[in-house]
């Protein structure tokens, strides 16, 4: 198929695609879906059915985040558009993988020329949601040290798991500072980022030199850049979404919880906390939907060494992971449908 064939058809390829990919989701968790059927016989389904209430607090944090990081910068929008537009998010982040990068893009087509919201400022927020759901797990990874110090046992290796985490998130917060705090280094970054698409896109297509304007794009950056400056300015106002990054992650960890209290066991939340953190990173650079596979592994690894044995932390794992894309990939996809058929997200192909 020709680029410019796909462009002409862009609708009807992003929904194939994603329908592939939603089958080959299927097909890798197969095992682990089998296993969590056969785990429900021995499983508290009264207390497994709290997951859903949790969830929709956990959409309700994010789409309130976006809503107050919108009203900082100059944009009222409602939050049922909001939160729908969450669960969209987390299907495109969930069915490609790419570090986050395409669940960025999408939320700047999705709100584009939405409410005079630029792709600029849009991208810009989703970061900045990004950037401070990572802030906020550094309070709670603190919070999971202390619990695990009092209640359970802290190895060397937690020790500096933990560390290397919080480590790694502070420097990607600094570095990203350092690069969108001055035009200069946005234009310059950024515009190298472009021209290393662009080559790429030559090399596979061999359709042009340029696919993505590089002129448009610096106008992006410098909306970016604007847009920072005004939240920054603004950091008092941060307050409140930052509570809600803070609440967003929390009921994510107490959903893992409730399937270990539905197993019959009080675990340690603060091995959980950490866990989750050293999963949720790592799944970021995993090249299958969802992390399969490196998510379940390393969220295993960390529990035993907070003293969690495997054969309990493995089926737990499978069961919130299997259970959680039950839950919520279904209406991300209806959502996601609905907007492409209804021009909710802009034209892809269009400047």
């Amino acid at each position: 198929m020709s680029f410019s064939l796909i462009k002409k058809h862009w609708k009807l390829v992003l929904n194939l695609v994603t329908i592939v990919a939603l089958v080959v989701l299927i097909y890798l968790i197969r095992t682990e879906l089998y296993q969590t059927i056969r785990n429900l016989s021995n499983l508290n389904i009264l207390v497994l059915v709290l997951i859903i209430p949790i969830e929709i607090l956990n959409y309700h944090m994010q789409a309130k985040m976006y809503q107050n990081l919108f009203k900082i910068v100059g944009n009222k929008l409602k939050y049922k558009y909001l939160y729908k537009a969450a669960l969209e998010l987390n299907l495109v982040n969930h069915l490609f993988p790419s570090g986050g990068v395409t669940g960025i893009s999408y939320f700047g087509v999705r709100l584009r020329n939405k409410d005079t919201i630029s792709g600029g400022k849009a991208t810009m927020i989703q970061i900045m949601k990004l950037g401070l759901t990572l802030l906020s797990f550094e309070v709670l990874l603190v919070v999971g040290l202390i619990i695990l110090a009092i209640f359970g046992k802290v190895s060397n290796l937690t020790i500096l798991v933990s560390g290397i985490l919080s480590t790694l998130l502070v420097v990607a917060t600094i570095l990203f500072g350092y690069v969108v705090g001055s035009k200069t280094r946005i234009n310059n970054f950024f515009t190298f980022l472009t021209k290393g698409i662009n080559l790429i896109l030559y090399k596979l297509f061999r359709k042009k030199p340029e696919s993505i304007n590089i002129l448009r794009a610096k106008k992006m950056f410098n909306d970016f850049h604007d847009n920072y400056r005004q939240l920054v300015g603004h950091y008092k106002e941060l307050k409140s979404p930052f509570w809600y990054a803070l609440m967003a992650n929390a009921t994510e960890i107490l959903v893992i919880y409730v399937v270990y209290i539905a197993f019959g066991k009080f675990v340690n939340i603060g091995a959980i906390i950490i866990a989750y953190g050293v999963a949720n990173f790592a799944g970021l650079v995993s090249v299958l939907p969802g992390g399969i596979g490196i998510y379940e592994a390393l969220m295993t690894a960390v529990l035993a060494t907070a003293g969690i044995p495997p054969n309990l932390s493995l089926p737990v794992t499978i069961t919130y992971r299997v259970l959680n894309t039950i839950i919520q990939l279904p209406p991300g996809y209806y959502l996601y449908h609905k907007s492409l058929n209804k021009g909710e997200v802009d034209k892809i192909s269009r400047p």
